[in-house]
């Protein structure tokens, strides 16, 4: 269970310290946690690899083996010739 905390912050440090959040994807207390933490040495969040996977049904592709196909039709569509590797 989480504690409330109340401080105070000059006017142009709590502006930045807004703005560092918002540019994170984070209120404010959040960014405020995550300094705390790691001044402290506790463990920093762990990314949620739930955030990026799985956010739809690929239809039945797959990418892993059908890739060159793929960007090779890319290519073809936008007129554009793929460079050959050396």
């Amino acid at each position: 269970m989480m504690s409330r905390t109340q401080i105070t912050l000059e006017p142009e440090i709590q502006r930045r310290a807004r703005q560092r959040a918002s540019d994170m994807g984070v209120s404010l207390a959040e960014y405020l946690r995550r300094l705390v933490a790691r001044d402290l040495g506790g463990a920093q969040p762990r990314a949620k690899p739930s955030l990026v996977f799985d956010l739809g049904a690929s239809g039945g592709s797959d990418v892993a083996a059908k890739k060159d196909a793929m960007l090779a039709e890319a290519f073809r569509s936008s007129g554009r010739k793929p460079r050959r590797s050396a």
